[in-house]
């Protein structure tokens, strides 16, 4: 765990993670708050906040009684909020250094593709 973030965000982003890498799929059961309690060590009451606020965005649902499952269509909603998240933490930021440095946009494409990028 990090501890310059909210262990509930952890929680929440490992969940996610684990939808986007495919670990957990759409409609399959999620694993329990108490589980992820006992694995972490932290008190349920912090793995449930994590867990509901995939709940509030619908990407987790309940099956009263069973428990949180996979919403259909959660992995599509969490790729592109990731895209959106990257796009605006390293994306525009690099542009705006690039800028910053006299780098040309066909400078930069250079160095994207000599870094691994599209070839």
């Amino acid at each position: 765990m990090d501890e310059d973030r909210p262990i509930f965000v952890q929680i929440a982003e490992r969940i996610e993670d684990d939808i986007i890498a495919g670990a957990l799929e759409e409609e399959t059961q999620a694993p329990s708050t108490t589980q992820f309690a006992a694995f972490y060590q932290i008190n349920p009451a912090t793995a449930a906040k994590g867990v509901n606020l995939l709940v509030d965005q619908g990407i987790l649902y309940k099956k009263r009684g069973i428990g949180m499952f996979v919403a259909q269509g959660a992995r599509a909603v969490l790729v592109e909020k990731r895209k959106e998240q990257f796009y605006e933490q390293f994306v525009v930021a690099m542009v705006r250094e690039a800028a910053k440095l006299g780098i040309t946009t066909e400078q930069l494409t250079d160095m994207i593709r000599k870094g691994g990028g599209a070839q």
